[in-house]
């Protein structure tokens, strides 16, 4: 029997579970449907081109099919594996506008402001650069400047700086607004990931237990005088083949969904807690009538423009020259944890503001030193670079809805890309803004030429249709188990299920709105603020 039980090993997951198991005897149990982490994919940055191309540690979702995108299904990768997400992503360390946080507060959420959160994410870092007013020292999630990096990036910073943006080298500083390069949570030329940081090095303490190629089929429940409380958990290994077994709480203790924005909604409807109707179609009891669960989703929507360029040798493009650098990048790295393949690929970008009058950033930018196409998983020829314009809030909204009341059966993902027309025109514009900026003299001088594709887009209305042809996720979906006061929400702001006693949500699933920027500090600081909150109440009953 546990205190705790976490279900999902990824971002929030491995955070929450290493801070509770600090108490000796708080006993822990935190359960991952994929792998341990041992793959040198994982732990080599340049390893992402090869997951992202081969679908390699991941559910390999997919958005059911998408008007706004002409019909399309859009890719969307998590992580399956020990560390989740964190340990296939892009590796960006990025904690969004302080004014997203504040937003949230306004919401009927109080504690979530900026200066409520900074703390958390203060605490979780351990900042090469040291600590200040904004970053920490002495966390566990190493954070740090790219220690090869890309020799092409001041070619993109100075072209920033033609185009009129400001160079900024800490968008989690006082100002985010600018162009620059991106820290990146790695360590000593590995990635660092949340399970690195949070669980790795507390393996061996006795009240930590940690189940991996386990899926939870359901969390358990019972009903008392009318009240619904969380029991345990039943969960299948092999995989989800085996044979089902159940974790069971302690007197007082929680289960904690930390599956992520997908599978944490998933997993409270096949346990009877969500729309009603909807459980009923797939002939799941009724447990807690909550509508609010799958609804909300949202996500970055983000279009990429290429450029070939022959002088710009880089990891993606085939030629013997690019072989060759390869092979050498391996035997560097495998040497000294140097070199190329430290690369996180998305090294710099920036936010900037889709017009003047806009009051923060709308747009974040990833450039990436290579033909990026089709998030990598196509093999391109040739060689140049490629730029990232996503949308930082969008107004579409779509929901998560079950396929099958098996829980091998991936869900309904639809993310309603594009649907709300304003999302149309800040993208349109972000477009026109990335183009102008790849077209300075700085970058121009290299011979680039902008990819067919989106080279013949030139009108407002050819643009969209470029968009609506090529635009997909950045990889941030959020916001199925919305937090907030209302009937509509799922979580109340101590992330507690609302009408289900000892059962919390702690994951991207709970922000009410996106913030503007990459979803992975955030992610972990919502996992430090949990961990005080569930000592908190502990002590408080």
């Amino acid at each position: 029997m546990y205190d705790t039980i976490i279900v999902g090993g990824g971002s929030a997951g491995c955070a929450l579970a290493g801070r509770l198991s600090e108490d000796p005897g708080h006993r822990v149990a935190l359960i991952e449907a994929g792998p341990a982490d041992r793959s040198v994919l994982i732990h080599c940055p340049g390893g992402l081109a090869v997951m992202a191309k081969y679908q390699l540690n991941g559910w390999g979702y997919h958005t059911v099919p998408q008007p706004g995108l002409h019909g399309r299904r859009g890719y969307q990768p998590r992580g399956k594996v020990m560390g989740g997400s964190s340990s296939i992503n892009a590796m960006i360390y990025a904690r969004g506008h302080a004014r997203d946080y504040d937003d949230w507060a306004a919401q009927g959420n109080p504690g979530w402001s900026f200066q409520d959160v900074l703390p958390y994410f203060k605490r979780s870092e351990h900042n090469e650069r040291g600590a200040d007013d904004w970053h920490g020292q002495g966390g566990p999630l190493n954070v740090m400047d790219l220690r090869s990096p890309n020799p092409f990036l001041p070619h993109f910073l100075e072209a920033g700086r033609q185009a009129g943006y400001p160079i900024n080298d800490d968008f989690n500083g006082p100002q985010q607004e600018g162009i620059g390069v991106y820290q990146v949570t790695h360590r000593n030329g590995e990635r660092f990931s949340a399970a690195k940081a949070y669980v790795t090095p507390h393996l061996g303490r006795s009240n930590l237990q940690v189940f991996t190629d386990s899926l939870t089929s359901r969390v358990l429940t019972e009903v008392r005088d009318g009240q619904v409380r969380a029991t345990g958990v039943e969960l299948r290994g092999q995989g989800g083949r085996g044979v089902p077994q159940h974790l069971m709480l302690k007197p007082g203790g929680e289960v904690v969904l930390s599956a992520g924005a997908f599978g944490s909604p998933q997993l409270l409807m096949l346990s009877g807690i969500g729309p009603a109707d909807h459980l009923r179609e797939h002939g799941i009891a009724v447990v807690r009538d909550l509508p609010g669960v799958g609804a909300n989703l949202h996500d970055h929507p983000d279009v990429v423009m290429v450029v070939n360029a022959p002088q710009v040798t880089d990891l993606f493009g085939l030629s013997l020259t690019g072989a060759w650098n390869m092979l050498k990048g391996i035997g560097e790295w495998r040497r000294s944890r140097r070199g190329m393949l430290t690369t996180n690929f998305a090294e710099a970008g920036g936010f900037i503001r889709s017009a003047a009058d806009e009051p923060i950033p709308d747009l974040q930018l990833h450039f990436v030193v290579g033909k990026l196409v089709d998030h990598g998983r196509k093999t391109v020829f040739g060689h140049g670079y490629s730029c990232h314009v996503c949308l930082l809030r969008p107004r579409s909204r779509g929901s998560l809805r079950l396929a099958s009341a098996d829980p091998q059966v991936a869900p309904l993902i639809d993310p309603a890309f594009l649907q709300d027309p304003d999302d149309v025109r800040r993208l349109v514009q972000g477009f026109k803004l990335t183009r102008e900026l790849l077209s300075q003299p700085a970058l121009a001088r290299h011979g680039g030429r902008e990819s067919a594709a989106s080279a013949e887009a030139r009108s407002d209305a050819q643009i969209e249709q470029f968009i609506r042809h090529h635009a997909d996720t950045i990889y941030h979906p959020v916001g199925t188990c919305r937090m907030g006061p209302d009937e509509g929400a799922v979580v109340d702001a101590r992330l507690r299920v609302h009408g289900v006693s000892g059962l919390r949500v702690v994951d991207a699933s709970i922000m009410p709105s996106v913030v503007g920027g990459n979803t992975n500090a955030p992610s972990m600081m919502i996992a430090e603020k949990a961990a005080d909150m569930i000592r908190e109440d502990r002590s408080a009953s």
